[in-house]
C-alpha cells in the first residue's frame, strides 16, 4: 500500500515511528496505527546502553537479550496493524532477532492473527572476538545496512524483527523495498539515512528535548512523528492530526544535529552529506527535506562493543546553610581517611552548589555532596565504601544527612567500538518459512570515509565551512545567555559528547548570527564557555544549510555512558548548559 503524491507525479509511502528508546511510550504503538494512515511503522529500541542492558539480560537466560516491551505492544497492536494492513519493522531483536520472531509467531498463533514473520541477523560477532583481539567483552554487534530488511519486506514479510541495524536502516529498508533503490543510488540512500535519522528517536521530533518548547503546546503528550518519503528521495515529516507537539524546521532540525560528528554522515550502505540537507516549511506541520547529496559508504562496519568494567557505588550527602565548602571539606577527609586501608580505584568527587542564602525552604538553603567510586572488587566498591559514610552519621559535620542510604555496589560496563571489513560481517535475512539469504556487502566503498567522523573532525571542517570565518564589526555586544540567540540539542557518542547549535528559523537576520557565530564559536571558546571541556579534545563541525554548528568534546563521558560518574551521564542537557552562558552577543541580534 503506497500514496500518490497529491500532484499525482511520484510514488510516497508513509513511516512511521512509535519506539525511539528501550523504554519509550507503550500506547504509541496504538496511537500511530489509530491516528491516519500508514504503509510501515518502525521502532527503534537499541542503543549503546541498551546493548549492555540486554547483554546482562542474555547472560542470565540465553533465551533473552531482545526488547520484551516491543512484544507488550504487538500483543495490544498486531491484529490491528494486520488488519490495517501495516508492515512493522523494529530492531527490538537485540542480541535475539530469532528468539524474538519467535516469540511474533506464537503470538500471532495465539490471537489467530496470519501473519509473516522474517528476521535479520548475522550483527553478533561474540563468537569472533579472539580473532579481532576483542578481550573480555559481553556483547560484540556490528551495524548492518538497509538491504536486508528490503529482502525480507520483498519476501513478503509482514514484520521484521532485526538485531543491530544502523537506526536509520529501520526506515531506508522499507523505501528501498518500495522503490527498487540500488547499492549505487546513492544520493536516494542518502535521502532515506536523513528521514530515518529524523524519525529514529521518536518524540524528539516533533517537540521532544526542544529548546524552543516555550512556543509549543505542551498540554499534552507529544506525537511521535512520519516521514512522506517519495521513490526521489523527496521527504515530508509530519505527524498524525490531532497528536501533540509540532514539527517545524526546528523540531527537525534538533534531530538533524543530534548524535552525528561532522558533514559526513557514515552509515554502512551510504556516506550522507548532512551539509546538503535543505529544510522548508511546505504546511502546518510539514517540513519537506530536499536536496541531500550521498557518496560511498565507508568499507569498514562499526562494532559496538560492551565489557563489564567493574563495580561502582555512589553517595550524596546533604550540607545545609552556613559553611559549605567547609563542611564538604570535613567529610571528603573524613572518607578519605576511612578508605586508606584499601581505598577504591577511583573515588569521584562533585560538590553541587544549589543552596541560596537566607532561603525561605530547607531544600533551598542546602548544597550536594556526591562522592562515586569504581573499584574491580565489589566489596571494596560495596560494603567498605557503604560502612566508611554510614559510620559517619553522627561523627561528622552538623546536620549530617544523605539523600539514600548507600547500598551495595552494581556492575557497570565499558564502550568502545571496533571497525571491521563490511564483507567480514554476515548480514543474513530469514524468512517466515525458515529460508535464508545472505545479503552481500557494498561493493563500492570509499576510503575517505573509513572512520568514525570523530577521528575526521579536521578534514571534515575545512570542507564544509564557510569560506572565510575572519573577525567582522558586528558592532556593539551585550553579555546575555546564548540561549537567548541561539537553540541546542546534546547527547552521548560513545565516551563523547555532541553538541548541535543552530540559529532558529525564525531569526530576521538568520545568515548574519550564522556568520557571526561559525566566526567566535570555536574550539577555545567552548572550553572557556564549558570548563568540563578545558582540557579535552573539542572539534567544531560548520553545517551551513542549516545554520549549524556541531560541536564534538571528545572523552567527556570518559568510557561510555555505562561508566560515566557525571552528573549527567549521558550528555542531554550540556546543550542547554551551554544555552544558558553568558556571551557577547551583538545588539543588533538580539533586537
Amino acid at each position: 500500500m503506497n500514496h500518490e503524491h497529491a500532484a499525482g507525479s511520484r510514488r510516497t509511502i508513509r513511516v512511521g515511528n512509535c519506539s525511539g528508546f528501550y523504554g519509550d511510550r507503550l500506547s504509541a504503538m496504538r496511537e500511530m496505527l489509530e491516528g491516519g494512515p500508514l504503509d510501515y511503522l518502525t521502532g527503534d529500541y537499541l542503543a549503546e546502553l541498551t546493548m549492555l542492558i540486554l547483554g546482562k539480560d542474555r547472560r542470565k537466560d540465553p533465551s533473552l537479550g531482545y526488547a520484551r516491551t516491543f512484544l507488550r505492544q504487538l500483543t495490544d497492536c498486531l491484529a490491528l496493524a494486520h488488519e490495517r494492513g501495516v508492515r512493522i519493522v523494529v530492531n527490538a531483536g537485540g542480541l535475539n532477532p530469532a528468539g524474538l520472531a519467535a516469540a511474533v509467531r506464537s503470538l500471532a498463533q495465539e490471537q489467530s492473527v496470519e501473519v509473516d514473520v522474517a528476521h535479520v541477523e548475522g550483527d553478533d560477532l561474540l563468537d569472533a572476538t579472539e580473532e579481532h583481539g576483542w578481550k573480555g567483552v559481553l556483547t560484540a554487534n556490528a551495524y548492518l545496512g538497509a538491504f536486508g530488511i528490503a529482502q525480507a519486506l520483498r519476501a513478503g514479510a509482514d514484520i521484521v524483527v532485526t538485531g543491530r541495524v544502523t537506526d536509520a536502516a529501520l526506515t531506508l529498508g522499507p523505501a528501498i523495498a518500495e522503490f527498487g533503490w540500488d547499492r549505487e543510488d546513492f544520493d536516494l540512500l542518502a535521502a532515506g539515512v536523513v528521514a530515518g535519522h529524523v524519525l529514529e528517536c521518536g518524540a524528539q521530533a516533533t517537540g521532544g528535548n526542544y529548546a524552543g518548547f516555550t512556543a509549543l503546546d505542551t498540554s499534552g503528550a507529544l506525537g511521535f512523528p512520519l516521514a512522506e518519503i517519495g521513490e526521489d528521495g523527496t521527504t515530508v515529516i509530519t505527524r498524525h492530526p490531532g497528536s501533540g507537539g509540532a514539527v517545524t524546521v526546528d523540531t527537525v532540525t534538533a534531530q538533524l544535529v543530534y548524535e552525528v560528528g561532522g558533514a559526513l554522515y557514515a552509515n554502512p550502505d551510504v556516506t550522507a552529506r548532512l551539509d546538503t540537507v535543505a529544510l522548508e516549511q511546505v504546511g502546518e506541520d510539514r517540513v519537506s527535506i530536499t536536496g541531500v547529496r550521498g557518496q560511498s559508504p565507508p568499507p569498514t562496519a562499526k562494532v559496538a562493543l560492551n565489557r563489564l568494567g567493574g563495580y561502582r557505588n555512589s553517595v550524596e550527602f546533604v550540607l545545609t546553610g552556613l559553611d559549605i565548602e567547609q563542611k564538604a571539606g570535613w567529610v571528603r577527609g573524613q572518607m578519605h581517611q576511612a578508605l586508606t586501608v584499601r581505598a577504591p580505584q577511583q573515588v569521584t568527587w562533585d560538590l553541587v552548589r544549589t543552596d541560596r542564602p537566607d532561603a525561605a525552604t530547607q531544600p533551598e538553603a542546602s548544597a550536594l555532596l556526591r562522592c562515586h567510586v569504581k573499584d574491580q572488587d565489589a566489596t571494596v566498591a560495596g560494603r567498605s565504601f557503604s560502612s566508611a559514610a554510614v559510620e559517619l552519621a553522627l561523627a561528622s559535620y552538623p546536620g549530617f544527612h544523605v539523600t539514600a542510604p548507600p547500598g551495595p555496589a552494581t556492575p557497570y560496563g565499558v564502550f568502545d567500538a571496533g571497525y571491521v571489513p563490511q564483507g567480514d560481517v554476515p548480514h543474513t535475512v530469514v524468512l517466515h518459512d525458515g529460508r535464508r539469504i545472505d545479503i552481500p556487502a557494498p561493493s563500492v566503498t570509499a576510503p575517505t570515509a573509513l572512520e568514525d567522523p570523530l577521528r575526521r573532525a579536521d578534514r571534515v571542517s575545512k570542507e564544509t565551512g564557510p569560506r572565510s570565518t575572519a573577525p567582522m564589526a558586528w558592532g556593539p555586544v551585550t553579555q546575555a545567555p546564548l540561549g537567548r540567540l541561539l537553540f541546542a540539542r546534546s547527547g552521548d557518542k560513545g565516551g563523547s559528547a555532541n553538541i548541535g547549535v543552530w540559529v532558529p528559523s525564525g531569526h530576521p537576520r538568520r545568515e548574519d548570527v550564522f556568520a557571526w557565530l561559525a566566526g567566535w564559536l570555536d574550539a577555545d571558546t567552548v572550553r572557556r564557555l564549558l570548563p568540563e571541556a578545558a582540557a579535552l579534545d573539542v572539534r567544531v563541525h560548520p553545517l551551513p544549510n542549516l545554520s549549524a554548528l556541531n560541536i564534538v568534546i571528545v572523552g567527556l563521558l570518559g568510557e561510555g555512558v555505562a561508566s560515566s560518574t557525571r552528573f549527567d551521564p549521558q550528555a542531554k542537557a550540556v546543550g542547554e548548559w551551554l544555552r544558558s552562558r553568558n556571551a557577547p552577543i551583538p545588539q543588533r541580534f538580539l533586537a
